[in-house]
């Protein structure tokens, strides 16, 4: 386990509110990733997912990197530039 691991490990301990924040913010993390990725692998452009959405690349590149305010809306049509279909699924 490296030092950044254990530090933390030792805040979520101290601090339920740290753990809820660290872990929501880690779920936004890995979408924002599976959205680059699926992006890199339809061998699709950020500047061409823009012009397909008709907005800006800067857009893109917030939604790849701050995915955790996303509409669901943009998301559908985001998953459409990619040749994608978007399923939303509810877990525990």
């Amino acid at each position: 386990m490296s030092d950044v691991e254990r530090y933390i490990e030792r805040r979520k301990k101290r601090s339920p509110k740290f753990e809820s924040d660290f872990e929501s913010g880690y779920e936004a993390f890995e979408f924002s990733v599976m959205l680059r990725e699926a992006r890199e692998k339809a061998g699709i452009t950020q500047e061409t997912v823009a012009k397909k959405l008709h907005t800006k690349k800067s857009a893109i590149s917030r939604i790849e990197n701050h995915a955790e305010d996303i509409r669901l809306s943009t998301l559908g049509r985001y998953a459409k530039a990619l040749g994608k279909k978007l399923k939303v699924k509810l877990s525990d």
